[in-house]
């Protein structure tokens, strides 16, 4: 019998467990290994943040997945892989042998990108843990003024410091809160069409949200450092730019690329070794390289789903090619959106109940029904 090894609870194993529901491969045992029972869906993010969401509206529950599927769930993760061995060890001290593996961990919060961070800031990712720790921030808004950067320009920083501007307007207007997005040194938004770039201006001025364009050198506890000098006030930084590779990877055996993500070609498999295959954050297409967002780890999935059976059945996998332009939602705090496609932009309210609707849509693919709008006041959290 065959041993199928699902490293990673992300968005492309989620369909991988749904099409294992309906197509399961004959001796073959398949085993799912996520430290989390649950996926928290990256896209609606910000809209629990801002207080649109309660936290079970965006969650897909892994057990019930793996059960349909006659998968083993494992919750726990990964701290060492021997690719030559075969072998994952695990962090309750197991170790997991595979046939085939595929891996779709996304990637790891980037805590050595400035002195300080580790201490004092709250990482974005894992967001099972990020949104643990914003209950705690909201309360302590609720008794004092806060400065609040968001550190990261791109599509994450700009709507978690709308979607935080928003949540406390909401439920800490006793105090003035302060709040600034700390870009890098470019423009908020960068790499997005310039149409874009300017809505997304406007929409931080409209909010009162200062635009930083400099790069944060090192955070303390009341102060982040600037590359030209300068300190900001500091009282709950948020880390939300481009996450690490996880360091079990290192010695791994595994090809990776510079940055150290595992290196796959045209149809997700690892370079060096083809009974490894990865999607989503974790790894990085040489052939065709792409943002690592939610979007593309979405898509992945069903090629995924589709070559890891031909891999089960000793067919040769085939090749994948990543969409080159990509539908953009961006959320602006309250129930209001930017939308991209190309060099097109267009934004208002209708485009944030578009983007809700995808959403919502997926989740409910893979989780069942959730509640509607109407009834999302109600039960979002207080």
């Amino acid at each position: 019998m065959k041993r199928l090894v699902l490293l990673g609870g992300g968005h492309a194993h989620v369909h991988v467990l749904r099409h294992l529901a309906t197509a399961r491969p004959d001796q073959v045992q398949v085993v799912l290994i996520s430290p989390f029972a649950r996926q928290l869906y990256s896209g609606m993010l910000p809209g629990y943040v801002a207080g649109h969401y309660a936290i079970d509206q965006l969650a897909i529950p892994l057990p019930p997945l793996a059960q349909a599927a006659g998968v083993e769930f494992a919750e726990t993760a990964a701290v060492a892989l021997d690719a030559r061995e075969h072998t994952i060890t695990l962090a309750d001290g197991r170790v997991a042998e595979y046939d085939l593996l595929s891996i779709d961990t996304g990637s790891a919060p980037p805590r050595a990108a400035m002195p300080g961070a580790q201490e004092y800031a709250l990482f974005v990712r894992p967001i099972e843990r990020f949104v643990g720790l914003l209950d705690r921030l909201v309360d302590l808004a609720r008794t004092r003024a806060l400065d609040v950067p968001v550190i990261g320009g791109g599509a994450a920083g700009f709507e978690l410091v709308l979607a935080l501007a928003h949540r406390l307007r909401r439920d800490a207007a006793a105090h003035e809160h302060r709040l600034a997005l700390v870009t890098g040194g470019a423009a908020p938004l960068a790499g997005y069409p310039d149409g874009v770039i300017s809505r997304g201006r406007r929409v931080l001025r409209a909010h009162g949200i200062s635009v930083v364009e400099q790069a944060c050198t090192a955070i303390e506890s009341d102060r982040l450092h600037l590359a030209d000098g300068a300190t900001l006030a500091s009282h709950a930084p948020v880390v939300a730019i481009g996450g690490a590779a996880p360091t079990w990877l290192q010695g791994s055996g595994l090809a990776l690329d510079e940055r150290g993500f595992i290196a796959v070609g045209a149809a997700q498999q690892s370079t060096s070794h083809p009974d490894v295959f990865a999607a989503g954050d974790v790894a990085t297409r040489v052939d065709a390289p792409h943002p690592k967002s939610g979007v593309y780890a979405v898509r992945a999935g069903p090629p995924l789903a589709a070559n890891l059976l031909r891999a089960l059945a000793g067919q040769a996998p085939q090749p994948y090619q990543p969409q080159r332009r990509t539908l953009n939602l961006l959320s602006c705090g309250d129930r209001h959106a930017i939308a991209s496609w190309g060099a097109w932009a267009w934004q208002g309210d209708w485009v944030w109940r578009w983007k809700d609707h995808i959403d919502r849509s997926f989740i409910t693919r893979y989780a069942g029904p959730r509640p509607s709008p109407a009834a999302q006041t109600a039960q979002a959290p207080p």
